[in-house]
């Protein structure tokens, strides 16, 4: 009595049984399906290159919050020291806003003008 593979059985024309014919399909399925997942991987929605897309802008987004909040610091620093100290409040009511104080007389001195050709 001879043994029979479970895997394959080899006919008397030469051409494999049902198990190796389902293995075969088996196989290219698979191929099939890591060909499909592969091309998911790197083209389309959610790939390699759209994550490092989005990572690139996240580090710009990042790195602008930064130097919004530093802008942020200088401006609250300002803020305070305006608060804190009248002098510093009123000069730059007069050089910002050309204010002037009661009783003061403005003066506008213009450059001389140039002669006409």
């Amino acid at each position: 009595m001879g043994a029979v593979s479970s895997v394959a059985k080899i006919g008397g024309d030469g051409q494999l049984s049902a198990p190796g014919r389902g293995l075969r399909w088996l196989m290219l399925g698979l191929l099939v399906l890591l060909g499909a997942l592969q091309l998911r991987l790197w083209s389309g929605k959610a790939s390699w290159a759209e994550v490092w897309t989005l990572e690139a802008r996240l580090q710009a987004a990042e790195a602008e919050n930064a130097r919004l909040a530093e802008d942020n610091a200088a401006l609250e620093a300002e803020v305070r020291r305006l608060k804190a100290d009248p002098r510093e409040l009123e000069g730059r009511a007069r050089e910002d806003l050309g204010m002037i104080r009661d009783g003061e007389t403005f003066i506008l001195v213009l450059p001389p003008a140039e002669p006409s050709p």
